[in-house]
């Protein structure tokens, strides 16, 4: 998978290392097995409008985007077997818990890769 750093677009970092999970596999994939997701790192799924926590160990931050990447929700702290989504979202942005609060991650943020 591609790695980038996604930032706001006044340049705030929201997340240094995060994967593209931009195909089937590497979607359904996701997070699954990892015990844990540290700070500073981040899985961006692309097309997605929800998520789920089956099978996961650890809570985590869901930040829905639309199509240019403005942020639409955040689903904060979704803990292992619940689910979250967004009617409208086009991609998942997941971040370790308590992240988006850290980083002032708001609905209307546009985030940039690069």
């Amino acid at each position: 998978m591609e790695e980038v750093a996604l930032r706001r677009e006044d340049g705030s970092i929201v997340c240094e290392r995060c994967l593209l999970a931009e195909t089937a596999l590497t979607r359904m994939r996701g997070l699954l097995g990892r015990r844990e997701l540290p700070s500073g790192e981040g899985i961006l799924l692309k097309p997605a409008s929800s998520v789920h926590m089956a099978f996961m160990r650890f809570p985590i931050d869901a930040v829905f985007l639309d199509g240019d990447l403005r942020v639409v929700k955040v689903a904060a702290d979704l803990r292992p077997w619940r689910a979250a989504g967004n009617r409208g979202a086009k991609a998942v942005l997941e971040l370790p818990a308590g992240e988006a609060a850290r980083r002032r991650v708001m609905p209307g943020d546009r985030l940039v890769a690069g």
